[in-house]
């Protein structure tokens, strides 16, 4: 959803088909600049992440469609392949394009957790909860195909999350805590993740983020 500022200005060719995400030649350029994240760059490190962590990530693209889907009616269909009564922990990548015409709009990312063991939903934005009505209107929506009773999950959006300190990196601060988040549940050395999350996701561990993905993206073409 958060528009790439490189579309149309390069010949974008395809250098690595991951599980179902094909990464291009300007996802790269992206990485090694100051440049917001695309749909891509983040769906394609949640496979990642997926593919050592017993954890629903939920691609950018299903979560941007149950936020906006104008016919809410069909959600039950739609949410069905997910699975998500047997899930124990589900991360949503959010975004706050409301333009359904629009694939790669929007200007921020944040990142909406749920954890069954507590049963509690958790907002995490690294710019001052910017976008904590689309979280809310996510959790509104799949709060009732979770199983176990609505009534008793809590929602919590006022979390001490990490703080950005530019304009563009607010989908590597969800990739960051959602790696955290992750590492967090092969260990569960607390009840949640916010210590973990609160004390690893700094300002240098983000920055170095992008070369993580990128050193990532090289030894999985073989380079």
């Amino acid at each position: 959803m958060t528009e790439n500022p490189l579309s149309g200005t390069m010949s974008d060719k395809k250098i690595l088909t991951y599980n179902d995400v094909i990464l291009l030649e300007s996802d790269l350029t992206i990485l090694k600049n100051p440049h917001f994240l695309n749909d891509r760059i983040i769906e394609f490190y949640f496979s990642h992440l997926t593919t050592s962590h017993p954890i629903l990530l939920v691609p950018p693209s299903i979560t941007f469609w149950i936020i906006n889907c104008p016919d809410t009616d069909t959600l039950p269909d739609f949410l069905h392949p997910l699975n998500l009564p047997s899930k124990t922990l589900i991360l949503f990548p959010v975004n706050n394009n409301d333009d359904v015409t629009l694939p790669e709009g929007g200007s921020h990312w944040s990142l909406l957790a749920f954890e069954r063991t507590n049963n509690v939903f958790v907002h995490h934005d690294s710019f001052n909860g910017l976008n904590n009505n689309h979280a809310k209107r996510l959790y509104e929506r799949v709060v009732g195909y979770l199983g176990g009773g609505m009534n008793m999950i809590q929602y919590v959006d006022t979390v001490r999350t990490p703080q950005q300190v530019n304009g563009y990196d607010c989908g590597v601060y969800v990739l960051a805590i959602a790696k955290e988040i992750c590492g967090w549940f092969v260990e569960r050395n607390e009840e949640l993740w916010f210590k973990v999350v609160e004390e690893r996701v700094t300002r240098s561990s983000v920055a170095g983020m992008r070369g993580e993905i990128l050193e990532l993206i090289r030894s999985l073409r073989g380079e």
